[in-house]
């Protein structure tokens, strides 16, 4: 059961006099614990809520289209908790954070709900039977699971965590069940790649049509491993190395189903000075926000618009001096794409700049987790010209602030110049570039 928060006004519920501060139990006589309940059950076109109005029950009947809502909002989106992590993964990336940062950068998900509404990973160790079922019953899907190795003994050493093995058989029910499933493997050097590699992608193949795609990630390791499980980051050779092995197994992949299925991040590739493949390889980028294939999908983007450079130069007032920072895994990209417009584009200059990471340490290559601090040291005294452009996901998704807390508009004050967000997209660029307002 949960608390009503809000009836919008006009709304159905509104006019069938159900008010803020009721208590929902059920519809349809099914309990209401979450979200994922809620939707569900409220698609019928016939909805008869079971309602606790001051400790006294209460039915409301309202008659709908199917899927239509009926006007109801809750304290919070799963109107549930969050279910935190019940794992002590030894390359998880907020034991490596710093002291002192805000407290919710602290908090581990590992909620299935997540997964479905937001596309978050879980690793299921906090599921247990009912919630397959439930899961099976409302076909919540897709599920996008954490995976890193499906031998059971390893995944149960590598997560800390005495359920890690066992819950590896409900992918198998899922995916019996028709539930779509997306994976991923983080990859720890010398733990579970290799032959453990292997074997995990041969074991994830079997799970059939299913799955639908499985990325394969190096760990992040960040300066403040201190006391943590002792983890090195790939060399070029055996980065490339273990690129080959992907390859050769998704290639197999390709032959047999029509889909490679297994992706290697972005970061492997750069890592092994190879160049990245194009981007018919990718599928569609079903595993982009992995990390996976996000430089040819961007490359692609910049490419499409340029080639309609001519229209968007009508709406160019130059000449245009600004500036851009990336991570140091981008750099290379955006310095050429940069490059590009210069050329083509009369009285415009852009200059890139590459921000190194010392708040993390300089293993931490990706724009994402650039700071404030580290932009504003490092581009001090620089010529930024009449604005400065950020990337998008140094923000967070629901703050409007850096990983270190500062804010766009401080990390302005401290520069001396105008910061301005640039979308991860290759055709926004050229207009941001251009000044162009969409």
């Amino acid at each position: 059961m949960v608390t009503i928060k809000e009836v919008f006004p006009g709304s159905r519920a509104d006019r069938h006099g159900v008010r803020a501060g009721d208590v929902l139990v059920s519809i349809n006589d099914r309990p209401i614990t979450d979200v994922l309940d809620y939707r569900f059950f409220l698609a019928d076109t016939q909805v008869r809520l079971g309602l606790l109005r001051d400790g006294a029950p209460l039915d409301v009947t309202i008659h709908k289209r199917e899927y239509d809502d009926i006007g109801l909002d809750f304290d919070t989106p799963l109107m549930d908790r969050k279910h935190s992590c019940e794992n002590k993964c030894i390359f998880c990336f907020i034991d490596q954070l710093p002291r002192g940062m805000r407290e919710t950068l602290y908090f581990k998900d590992d909620d299935s709900r997540l997964s479905f509404l937001h596309g978050n990973f879980i690793t299921m160790t906090n599921l247990h039977d009912a919630d397959i079922d439930r899961i099976i019953e409302m076909h919540i899907s897709p599920i996008n699971v954490s995976v890193h190795t499906t031998n059971p003994e390893l995944r149960v050493k590598m997560m800390h965590n005495k359920r890690a093995g066992e819950v590896l058989s409900y992918m198998t029910r899922l995916a019996q069940a028709g539930i779509t499933l997306c994976g991923q493997i983080v990859l720890c050097r010398g733990i579970n790649d290799g032959p453990e590699l292997d074997r995990s992608l041969s074991d994830l193949y079997a799970l059939g049509d299913a799955l639908e795609s499985v990325s394969i990630v190096p760990a992040g390791l960040t300066r403040y491993r201190q006391k943590l499980y002792p983890l090195e980051p790939y060399t070029r050779v055996e980065a490339a190395a273990t690129i080959r092995q992907v390859e050769a197994f998704a290639e197999k992949c390709l032959a047999a189903c029509g889909s490679r299925k297994f992706f290697c991040a972005d970061e492997l590739y750069l890592t092994a000075g190879l160049p990245l493949p194009d981007e018919s390889y990718y599928e569609g980028y079903a595993q982009l926000e992995n990390g996976v294939g996000m430089i040819t999908s961007l490359l692609s983007e910049f490419e499409q618009e340029m080639a309609f450079l001519d229209e968007d130069l009508e709406n160019y007032h130059g000449p245009r001096r600004v500036s851009v920072c990336t991570g140091v895994a981008a750099y290379p990209t955006i310095k050429s794409m940069a490059a590009r417009m210069e050329a083509r584009v009369e009285g415009l200059e852009i200059m890139v700049y590459e921000i190194i990471n010392h708040f993390f340490g300089e293993t931490i290559t990706v724009a994402g987790l650039l700071t404030g601090t580290d932009m504003a040291e490092q581009l001090s005294g620089k010529d930024l010209g009449q604005a400065l452009f950020i990337p998008e996901n140094t923000l967070r998704a629901d703050e409007d602030m850096f990983l270190d807390d500062m804010t766009p508009e401080e990390l302005s004050e401290k520069l001396g110049v105008p910061v301005l967000v640039s979308k991860n997209d290759g055709a926004a660029f050229v207009r941001e570039m251009l000044g162009i307002v969409d």
